[in-house]
């Protein structure tokens, strides 16, 4: 057995990766732009990172530094955001947020000429194109596998809150899906999809990632879709749920969340995995997608079903104390406000088409709120 090294990182670290839009400015459809982004992206310093992502209309940004604290992880990515947008003007492309596109065809989208993404089209056929849909994922630093480990089960039980917080997909292929996040039913078609098998520390992981190696399965930890999952190779766990937030401060806020769940779960460390939480975790995961913060919550523990509003209301006020140590205060205190509104992204992007009628229309708020703007304010 070849044992994956987990690289050692400061424990609470974090970063921020965003999947993209690419439009253009005469529809708001989506337009293979990302070649173009990339080649300009080259020609002059920004910061982050700019990646391609598996087809032509998206593109992936992240933070380039490791950060400890809110403030300068917010500062980076709103200096993404901004170098990002002067890119589009250049082009004439316009940008946005948003886990799905209101009304593009996945059957129109082209594949990003890179090998490994061209391998995913050839394993799964229809689905790459299908999978032209835009998540954040957030990584948070561990100090070792078996804190790894341990997070990404302990986290899991919070992954409602994320999915529900996030949520910014509504509509999809032309028509309102009812789902809060419909994006995330492209990635449960997956079959590497799903949660890290029950496994207690990092000695058993690569026991189990050997194996499916030697079965042919997986070639690296990228083959895996998993809602969360460990990287090794950065010393972290990611956190794969969220959709793309309509705002670059509401990323922010999720990765501040995680950051400060994440200190409170190290520091009321309990014995993982519970197995009543994943015999709940499907329907849970499912109810958040459908009903966003409306959706109850079986609370595997207490035995109990409450509202995932009320479960993320008072999870936040539970970690006041580590948002205090962390300086995660204000962007907790605007989830806490989002909760108890009932309100997310999705909420939003509805707003806008009850008002004009138009997914166009929609599509074009988006990017418009992706630059700063609230053209519906």
């Amino acid at each position: 057995m070849s044992e994956l090294h987990f690289k050692e990182s400061a424990a609470l670290s974090m970063g921020v990766e965003l999947e993209l839009q690419i439009l253009n400015t005469r529809d708001y459809n989506l337009t293979r732009g990302s070649a173009d982004l990339l080649a300009l992206a080259e020609k002059s310093p920004h910061p982050g990172d700019i990646k391609p992502e598996i087809t032509e209309s998206m593109i992936e940004v992240s933070t380039a530094i490791v950060h400890n604290n809110y403030a300068a992880l917010i500062e980076e990515l709103m200096g993404i955001r901004n170098a990002m947008a002067a890119y589009g003007r250049k082009l004439n492309l316009a940008l946005s947020g948003g886990g799905t596109h209101p009304f593009q065809k996945w059957s129109e989208q082209r594949i990003f000429p890179k090998e490994r993404f061209q391998h995913i089209s050839d394993l799964y056929g229809y689905l790459a194109k299908q999978f032209t849909i835009f998540g954040q994922h957030v990584h948070i630093g561990c100090s070792n596998g078996d804190d790894a480990v341990y997070l990404a089960h302990a986290m899991a039980r919070y992954i409602p809150h994320f999915i529900a917080l996030s949520a910014s997909s509504p509509f999809s292929q032309g028509v309102d899906t009812a789902f809060d996040s419909s994006r995330l039913n492209a990635v449960s078609v997956f079959p590497l999809s799903g949660t890290l098998p029950m496994v207690r520390d990092w000695k058993a992981f690569n026991v189990y990632f050997d194996e499916m190696v030697d079965l042919g399965i997986v070639e690296s930890m990228k083959d895996f879709y998993w809602d969360i999952r460990p990287k090794p190779e950065f010393g972290t766990i990611e956190l794969r749920v969220p959709d793309t937030p309509l705002t670059v401060q509401r990323a922010g806020a999720l990765a501040a969340y995680a950051q400060t769940l994440a200190a409170y779960l190290f520091a009321e460390r309990k014995p993982q995995p519970q197995r009543a939480m994943y015999q709940v975790y499907s329907y849970n995961r499912f109810a958040a997608c459908r009903f966003g913060l409306a959706a109850g919550l079986i609370d595997a523990q207490a035995r109990r079903q409450v509202t995932l509003r009320d479960d993320i209301l008072v999870t936040l006020e539970s970690l006041a104390p580590y948002a205090q140590q962390l300086g995660t205060q204000a962007p907790l205190r605007e989830l806490s406000n989002c909760a108890a509104a009932g309100q997310n992204d999705s909420t939003w992007l509805r707003g806008v088409y009850e008002k004009s009628r138009s997914l166009v229309d929609v599509a074009h708020a988006q990017s418009e709120l992706w630059v700063g703007t609230d053209p519906a304010a």
